[in-house]
């Protein structure tokens, strides 16, 4: 294992654990897009920490691992 790869090892395991919802909409003319968001915050909060993405672009955290 090279410096390089440790430390990313390393500030990787450093971070906060953070817990996030996903809600899907299905569109019947279009991809399913998925929203990525804290489910914690409301309003402003909430509108300006979200994701989306489309839904076949979104994998499990377990098999990027």
């Amino acid at each position: 294992m090279s410096l390089e790869s440790t430390a990313a090892a390393t500030a990787a395991t450093d971070r906060p654990d953070v817990e996030l919802s996903l809600t899907v909409v299905r569109y019947a003319d279009g991809p399913d897009r998925c929203t990525i968001y804290p489910p914690d915050m409301t309003g402003d909060a909430r509108m300006s920490t979200w994701l989306s993405a489309d839904y076949e672009a979104v994998v499990g955290l377990s098999s990027m691992r």
